[in-house]
């Protein structure tokens, strides 16, 4: 059985259903539980979506790559995309975010923290911020990032069976 995959594709909507599906086919291929495989392939989505939104894609570097991997009792997805020079705000902001979401001892207490900020904040800037609150507390995920030399940025979420 496989335990590892890892894909290039296109900043493009429609790959996230794609992305999901394969994810689906390797957790299901190697018995995680259906409640572990819904979590999984939320995460996935929503990672691929971020990078689709966030992402800077130009230059050549036009892919996301994304991976899964399953070790033992823990699956790992991680989603890198190219960000371009002078991103620091935006990087300060995902730091942000991940430091205040590990603040709460629970995630679910972030996540209705965060739904309350949404319910009234304007939404103006057509993004709502959700999205890593859903994976720490919907997808049960630990979130972490790094920026790496080559101007990308990844994203990874560690899911615990």
């Amino acid at each position: 059985m496989e335990t590892y995959f890892e894909k290039h594709i296109k900043p493009d909507w429609d790959e996230i259903e794609t992305a999901r599906d394969i994810t689906r086919k390797m957790l299901e291929a190697n018995g995680v539980s259906p409640e572990s495989v819904d979590a999984v392939i939320m995460v996935t989505g929503e990672l691929i979506e971020n990078a689709i939104k966030y992402g800077t894609f130009s230059n050549g570097q036009n892919d996301i790559f994304y991976s899964v991997e399953i070790s033992g009792r823990i699956i790992t997805m991680e989603v890198r995309n190219p960000i371009g020079s002078g991103e620091d705000e935006n990087l300060m902001k995902l730091d942000r975010m991940v430091q205040w979401i590990r603040g709460y001892q629970n995630p679910f207490e972030a996540y209705i923290e965060r739904l309350q900020q949404i319910a009234v904040k304007p939404f103006e800037d057509g993004e709502s911020g959700l999205g890593l609150t859903r994976i720490a507390y919907e997808g049960q995920s630990i979130v972490d990032f790094y920026a790496a030399a080559d101007n990308s940025i990844a994203v990874s979420a560690v899911y615990h069976l």
